[in-house]
């Protein structure tokens, strides 16, 4: 019997690496899907090239979309600050600057079509609510509600071929997901989290990304092979 077909959402960072880990772990043939969406840097779309291929994965699409033109995000507008050096507090205090309007709503909605071309009934994101920066497209009511809406707007959902939308990262901490992917065998130094990554992907090591993913391994035990900007 052949694998299942699942499109798994891939951005270069840890939380999607180690969720295309997890659904190539659970038996379905991976196709990976990207986005250049006007984001400051495209290092993590290197990155997400390189994991895809050391996956193996079955294909792995990039499409381009022009977030930046919509604007209202400190990751598609260089005239709007990265915060930096932020304690977990302060980022949940509110909605922060980057966040990057409807993204998930946006990305999930070409998977959505690229699932129903691939007859796959499995879509993979790596959102989580846990050791999130407040974003409100990466809360289970938002995945819930998609998952209701896609079934109801696709040609697959009325036929009965119901869609699920998996989210095994959900409800994991930093250090829960770095020490799931670890034993899965993950080269974290390959994957790109910073919101301020260089050309050649290193990271700030200030940026709230940056700030929970330092976290992470800490609280793991686990080394940090992160390439920080000069050695940090």
């Amino acid at each position: 019997m052949s694998a299942p077909p699942a499109v798994v959402l891939l951005s270069g960072g840890l939380d999607s690496s180690t969720c295309l880990a997890l659904a190539a772990r659970d038996g379905f043939e991976v196709s990976a899907l990207s986005f250049r969406y006007g984001q400051r840097h495209t290092s993590e779309l290197d990155a997400a090239a390189r994991i895809a291929a050391g996956a193996g994965v079955a294909r792995h699409v990039l499409i381009d979309i022009d977030l930046g033109s919509v604007g209202g995000s400190a990751l598609t507008d260089d005239t709007i600050e990265v915060p930096k050096g932020r304690d977990a507090a302060a980022m949940s205090a509110d909605i922060p600057v980057t966040y990057v309007p409807a993204r998930n709503t946006v990305f999930l909605s070409f998977a959505l079509a690229w699932a129903e071309v691939l007859g796959s009934s499995d879509l993979f994101i790596g959102v989580n609510a846990l050791d999130y920066s407040g974003y409100p497209d990466c809360r289970p009511e938002f995945i819930a509600a998609y998952e209701t809406m896609a079934n109801l707007a696709t040609r697959a959902g009325v036929e009965g071929r119901r869609l699920t939308i998996h989210t095994p990262l959900l409800e994991l901490t930093k250090a829960e997901i770095i020490a799931l992917g670890t034993g899965l065998g993950i080269d974290y130094s390959e994957t790109i989290s910073c919101y301020e990554a260089d050309d050649a992907g290193l990271a700030c090591g200030e940026c709230d990304a940056c700030v929970l993913r330092r976290k992470g391994f800490a609280d793991a035990g686990i080394t940090d092979p992160t390439r920080y900007r000069g050695g940090a």
